[in-house]
């Protein structure tokens, strides 16, 4: 049996997703910055398309700018905003994505920008009152993601953009993990940023966006043509815009529907990982159906000699999983995540992440596999 369980890292191309991006490889294939008819069909696809994303999110359409993906996105925002924005300070957590994280790192080392974490606890939440204290000093960029990528933690964006503003602050925060799972009213929610990559709702890799508040007015991070409203050079995906606002049409459309079931699969595991693996835990808040993303568990394993083996292993029984980040995978260096929630590091560690798509004897096989591999 083959089993995938690494949804967090990408998930399976809807089909109805692919059959909408067809016509854009094959028959309208213009560049939408030509003015001839080819060009002028292919912009307003993409004009249709933010409009639809934008109509979902019940924001503007003006606000909306296409970019290859999530980590372009973040960039964007983090770099450009302490461009141009006069920003010295920025808060983020150790429990961010790389794609946040090494950003901020980099600008923090090359003395653009002053780096604070706020603190979480052993299971991740992030402590509100000492993020209150550190925006009291000066305006400052707080960066803190809706869904953790490997624990599935949940953090309270709503609290946390009106606790930004209210300290006249600027929030961004990477949604990618969350998109399409939950609802986002922009409308409401106080954030400059927000971010979404087309590849973890079942649309095609290599295109993403990033919402920019009209009150927030940054430079571009990519340079070149006068593309996206002069906020990112280069020519539009055309065919990838379109499969990004199907994916986010259809996660929208099925939304409870598939919360229901990725639910039910998430508690099947938790129950059968509970019941066959003698002092199993689960990392951060995963193990909670409330707290956390209802598509990930991150099981803690007990210190054994094959821990190392555990993915490799897993993979020769058909199953796809993974040992933390996606991004991370192949590399020496342990979840930055677990390090900073303080895990053992001796502890085995993997995520299963699911889909609309998973079935629950699949889920009941990596069970049977992961006890069979413990025991």
């Amino acid at each position: 049996m083959k089993v995938y369980l690494d949804n967090s890292a990408t998930t399976p191309m809807d089909p109805e997703v692919f059959e909408a991006m067809k016509p854009y490889f094959l028959e309208n294939y213009g560049n939408p910055s030509s003015i001839h008819s080819h060009g002028r069909q292919a912009r307003s696809t993409i004009e249709k398309c933010r409009k639809k994303i934008s109509d979902l999110l019940n924001t503007s359409p003006a606000e909306i700018f296409f970019t290859s993906g999530g980590t372009e996105a973040d960039n964007t925002a983090i770099c450009s905003s302490i461009e141009s924005l006069g920003i010295n300070t920025a808060i983020t957590s150790k429990l961010e994505h790389h794609a946040v994280l090494h950003t901020l790192e980099y600008l923090a080392k090359e003395r653009k920008v002053e780096l604070k974490y706020v603190d979480v606890d052993q299971d991740g939440r992030v402590d509100m009152e000492h993020l209150a204290s550190l925006l009291q000093k000066n305006p400052s960029f707080v960066s803190l993601m809706h869904a953790n990528n490997e624990i599935g933690n949940l953090n309270d964006i709503q609290a946390i953009g009106d606790l930004v503003k209210a300290n006249d602050g600027y929030f961004h925060s990477d949604t990618v993990q969350a998109l399409g799972k939950y609802e986002h009213d922009l409308s409401a929610l106080k954030a400059d940023f927000i971010v979404g990559a087309a590849h973890k709702i079942y649309g095609p890799k290599g295109c993403g966006f990033l919402y920019i508040n009209h009150e927030t007015k940054i430079e571009p991070f990519i340079h070149g043509g006068a593309q996206e409203r002069n906020m990112r050079g280069g020519t539009e995906n055309v065919a990838g815009i379109v499969g990004l606002a199907k994916a986010m049409e259809i996660s929208y459309r099925d939304m409870d529907k598939n919360r229901q079931h990725i639910s039910s699969l998430k508690e099947r595991m938790l129950i059968g990982l509970k019941k066959k693996i003698s002092g199993a835990t689960f990392n951060g808040l995963s193990g909670s159906m409330d707290e956390s993303l209802y598509s990930v568990i991150n099981v803690g394993l007990p210190a054994t000699d094959e821990n190392d083996m555990l993915l490799f292993n897993l993979d020769i029984r058909g199953i796809s999983a993974s040992g933390g980040s996606a991004c991370a995978s192949g590399s020496n260096i342990g979840s930055h995540v677990l390090t900073a929630l303080g895990v053992d590091p001796e502890r085995g560690a993997i995520r299963f992440s699911f889909s609309k798509y998973t079935k629950p004897e699949e889920v009941d096989y990596a069970v049977d596999a992961l006890a069979e591999l413990m025991n």
